[in-house]
């Protein structure tokens, strides 16, 4: 294998001192005084022998990589990439990097992550934790490396976060169901104690005792994430096969994939049988014959939210935590049985 070419290498090159080739590589050849003519002369030199900086050993003294390590549950999941590319694009405006890592809402998935991250030195974390984490937050935390959790977050754990009112917003897209004469409103959900989607069931039971429309317990399905597509088209078929239900509300983008996916199967019309509201879109939706109603949380906030925090956290580690809560909207088209 090659060796790779040290300063030292570029200096002997041209006969100048180890020295100064640093300061021309490091852009301190003004305060150096190192005349245009020798940067020219050094800087061809290093291209021509392919030398490439120690990142490592630059970031080490001068304590930052300008790097943050964003972890969310899939990258793959529209919801996820279109927040990467936002948080991606904030931190390059401020001269950071982003370097993506997908837990699949594993603990020790996340946890290696965060290792390998650590390991890499970045400055700080963007993450939507995966249940039962809180400890892995908090070693982070204990590190005094800034954190700032979206979509999700931990009561009572003291760090930035950035979130919608999971509550309301699904309050809202129960109202609307209920508003287009919905009486029978089932709910798919995933199978975790995580809060976001606790407060999500929350909402739907409250509009149904405010409405007074009985809760039945068999109607609120919950599948697991690991298993999705194989819970989601058996446990459906509970509720639709006969149909028992007049509305659904699917609690993610992708548990509504996977469910209109069964709907079809079926043969369920929507929203003529079947109303169906989504929470958050899903380029899928595209393609289904019936324009789907969906609570439409603001990505570009989320994301620019995050990457503020995070450089207000970079620039004073002490300050005071903050919790932004970002506004969430329902998007009413044809699925939900609304009269356009």
């Amino acid at each position: 294998m090659d060796k790779k070419t040290s300063l030292k290498d570029v200096a002997n090159h041209i006969g100048v001192s180890a020295a100064l080739v640093s300061y021309v590589m490091n852009g301190k050849e003004r305060e150096a005084r190192v005349s245009e003519e020798m940067v020219k002369k050094i800087k061809i030199a290093a291209a021509e022998l392919n030398y490439q900086p120690n990142l490592i050993a630059k970031s080490l003294k001068m304590g930052t990589t300008k790097t943050i390590g964003l972890i969310v549950a899939d990258i793959s999941n529209p919801f996820f990439s279109n927040i990467a590319r936002i948080i991606e694009d904030e931190a390059k405006k401020q001269g950071y990097v982003v370097i993506f890592g997908s837990s699949d809402e594993n603990a020790a998935k996340q946890s290696d992550l965060i290792d390998v991250f650590t390991t890499r030195l970045v400055d700080a974390f963007i993450i939507a934790p995966a249940m039962n984490t809180v400890d892995q937050i908090q070693q982070i935390l204990d590190k005094n490396v800034p954190v700032v959790l979206i979509d999700r977050f931990f009561p009572g754990l003291d760090v930035d976060c950035v979130h919608i009112d999971n509550y309301n917003a699904s309050a809202n897209a129960v109202k609307q169901l209920v508003k287009n004469g919905r009486k029978k409103i089932g709910m798919l959900a995933y199978d975790t104690t995580q809060l976001h989607m606790q407060e999500r069931k929350r909402g739907y039971k409250a509009i149904l005792k405010e409405r007074n429309i009985r809760f039945r317990k068999e109607w609120l399905v919950e599948a697991s994430y690991q298993e999705m597509d194989k819970d989601v088209a058996t446990k459906l078929a509970a509720i639709l096969q006969p149909l028992q239900i007049d509305a659904l509300f699917f609690a993610t983008n992708s548990l509504a994939v996977a469910g209109m996916k069964a709907i079809s199967k079926m043969g369920i019309r929507v929203p003529g049988e079947l109303a169906i509201i989504s929470f958050d879109e899903s380029e899928a939706f595209d393609f289904f014959y019936s324009p789907v109603t969906y609570v439409s949380q603001s990505l570009t906030d989320i994301g620019r939210e995050a990457v503020r925090l995070v450089l207000q956290r970079l620039h004073n580690k002490s300050r005071k935590h903050h919790t932004v809560i970002v506004e969430a909207r329902l998007v009413v088209r044809e699925s939900c049985g609304n009269n356009l």
